[in-house]
């Protein structure tokens, strides 16, 4: 059994906390780009395309995430292509991310008012005009608050890729623990960092609501 004292504990676990971090903002970042794709199909009022991602966001969002990660580092080498964890990881969490933000943000676009559709029709503006200048600015102040409030989810999401090998905070954990013998320690560390990565945003998300709501 390896020595390791509290802090070379603790140490180790801020390293690995660092690929968390960087994997929960890729994923964040690709999938509200992917996501926003998403939405302007989604009510685009063409039947393919609203067709084409209803399946999508079922597919992401009916199934584990697990499944996905098994299925993009598993799956895609069954093509004869090399698939890292990283990569793996990063690939099921964007799209995952994005099946999510795609329902909040239309949700947020389906709450602005039919007048305000009506108005912009009325100036001749065409449908990614109407959405660009007069529908997105209105609805991303509802969005704002449980947009930032997901991210909460996408953080404790990366998690799950420790399963396939990528090496972020519950993976460090693990391999710490069958290091020292000392579970209690490791994960009482590994649920404290995620506390203190989570907690803020979960309290900047409920202080940006009740700021919108009294400004109604």
């Amino acid at each position: 059994m390896l020595q390791f004292s509290f802090w070379d504990i603790l140490s180790n676990l801020l390293i690995a906390t660092q690929w968390t971090i960087v994997l929960s903002l890729i994923a964040f970042f690709c999938g509200g780009i992917v996501g926003l794709i998403l939405l302007f199909m989604r009510t685009s009022k063409i039947a393919a395309l609203e067709w084409f991602t209803k399946i999508y966001i079922e597919f992401f969002q009916g199934t584990p995430l697990l499944m996905q990660l098994f299925l993009f580092f598993f799956g895609i080498a069954l093509f004869g292509f090399e698939v890292s964890p990283w990569a793996a990881a990063t690939l099921a969490l964007t799209f995952w991310t994005s099946a999510f933000l795609t329902e909040i943000w239309r949700g947020c676009v389906e709450a602005i008012p039919k007048g305000q559709w009506e108005a912009s029709s009325s100036l001749a503006l065409s449908y990614i005009e109407q959405m660009r200048y007069v529908i997105l600015p209105q609805a991303s102040r509802i969005a704002v608050a449980p947009t930032v409030g997901f991210s909460v989810q996408v953080i404790k999401g990366t998690a799950l890729a420790s399963i396939i090998g990528f090496v972020e905070l519950t993976k460090a954990g693990t391999m710490l623990n069958n290091a020292t013998f000392r579970p209690f320690l490791v994960y009482s560390l590994v649920a404290l960092i995620y506390f203190c990565l989570c907690f803020p945003l979960s309290w900047w998300a409920k202080k940006i609501e009740g700021r919108l709501n009294v400004a109604r």
